[in-house]
């Protein structure tokens, strides 16, 4: 390998999320403030504290893969390969025309395939061990999502899954962009997938505490940085990224979205749950993603927050901006696209990292919606209620996970 330091750029995005089927979908529902919470449909909810969650909807995987294939894969898995396939086709790549070897696939899910493990429990409990699908465990485990979009489409480069809770996603677009940095690809599909919105996860988030109770009120539930706010949406989906060095990217004459410019991870080492108030570890990520882009804090004008919509998170990553950009984050544009998606949970970095590139590549910023009672913690700008169009040069987001993981990611509008 040589010595040089590769440019990564971003030429391809697909994304299944609860409030679109597609990129264009997706960032349209954000631009309209368009919420996908809902009652819950997949299992019954009597004696759950939270009947409500941002479920995917209309989702037909037929449309994108082969219908015999779809049934052996958890539903994290086909969310996954579907916005691959989107990826790969709004990316323009001629998969068939590359070096194989050369793609890599590095997927992130918190907790893969758990809606297979509940259903193949029952099967046990009910018809026997032998009874139990073959394909129960390549269904269940998180590696998945990344091996079949290798399988499917031929990629033979750097494939592996990461898993750190609600930062999977993001730790998955930092160590993608270290491979292409360091030659060892030249394309690589990364992102997150999720898929959980199930009896038992459900049931644990509860005992958790961690959901909104505003079962009667489900689009106005998601409500980060609002006094009000009262736990986070569970969400489900998946984002995925074709990164590519700025070389590779020239030379097949790709359209570029946006280049990467930096990551960083830290981790709390404070409670399995909940970040420290001060927001230390949150800012210490933040510091690390500036340093590796080699910018001054000064340039960011964005940042897409993690903002889930508890209350010690929010004002906790409040708390984490102000430590890092001091008076400049009162200059900042801060917002959680959570308040209309709810929280996608290992995919939330990925989905969230494309609506943070759409923001640049539009000129556009997506708003916080369901804000409307200010919260003295929580006094940033938090681009209220509508979207607020404003070119920015560069742009941030954030993603923190149960266990203190957090990682974030910065971004660089591309101007050819």
């Amino acid at each position: 390998m040589s010595g040089i330091t590769r440019r990564v750029v971003v030429t391809g995005m697909g994304a299944v999320t609860p409030v679109g089927n597609s990129r264009e979908e997706y960032w349209q529902a954000l631009l309209h403030g368009k919420s996908g919470a809902g009652a819950i449909t997949r299992f019954p909810t009597e004696g759950f504290s939270t009947t409500i969650a941002a479920e995917v909807k209309g989702f037909d995987p037929t449309q994108r893969i082969n219908a015999k294939e779809a049934r052996r894969m958890d539903l994290f898995i086909q969310y996954a390969v579907y916005a691959a396939s989107e990826a790969i086709e709004d990316a323009g790549l001629r998969v068939d025309g590359m070096d194989p070897t050369r793609v890599g696939v590095i997927v992130g899910s918190g907790i893969g395939g758990i809606s297979t493990l509940e259903a193949q429990y029952k099967v046990l409990k009910e018809r026997g061990p032998g009874r139990v699908s073959p394909f129960m465990i390549p269904m269940l485990i998180s590696d998945m999502a990344a091996g079949m979009i290798s399988i499917i489409f031929g990629l033979k480069g750097p494939n592996y899954c990461t898993v750190s809770a609600c930062a999977s996603a993001a730790h998955a677009l930092g160590d993608a962009v270290s491979v292409l940095r360091n030659g060892h690809a030249d394309v690589v599909l990364t992102g997150g997938a999720e898929a959980s919105l199930t009896e038992l996860a459900m049931a644990g988030f509860c005992a958790a505490r961690a959901l909104s109770t505003r079962n009667d009120d489900p689009e106005h539930a998601s409500r980060p940085f609002d006094k009000d706010r009262d736990g986070f949406v569970c969400g489900e989906g998946a984002g995925i990224l074709v990164l590519e060095t700025l070389d590779h990217a020239i030379a097949r004459g790709a359209r570029i979205y946006a280049e990467v410019l930096g990551f960083g991870y830290s981790a709390d080492a404070y409670h399995i749950t909940a970040p420290p108030e001060n927001g230390e570890g949150m800012a210490r990520c933040m510091e690390n993603a500036l340093l590796d882009a080699e910018i001054a804090r000064e340039r960011v004008g964005y940042i897409n927050a993690h903002g889930t919509s508890t209350e010690v998170g929010d004002a906790a990553e409040t708390a984490g901006i102000k430590r890092v950009f001091g008076e400049h984050a009162r200059c900042l544009a801060v917002s959680s696209t959570k308040s209309m998606t709810g929280h996608l949970l290992g995919a939330a970095g990925a989905v969230e990292s494309i609506a943070t590139i759409m923001a640049l590549h539009h000129g556009v910023l997506p708003p916080t919606t369901n804000l409307s009672t200010p919260d003295p913690a929580c006094d940033l700008d938090y681009v209220p209620n509508s979207p607020r169009e404003k070119r920015v040069d560069v742009a941030m987001s954030n993603s923190f996970g149960f266990g203190g993981h957090n990682a974030s990611l910065v971004f660089g509008s591309w101007k050819g």
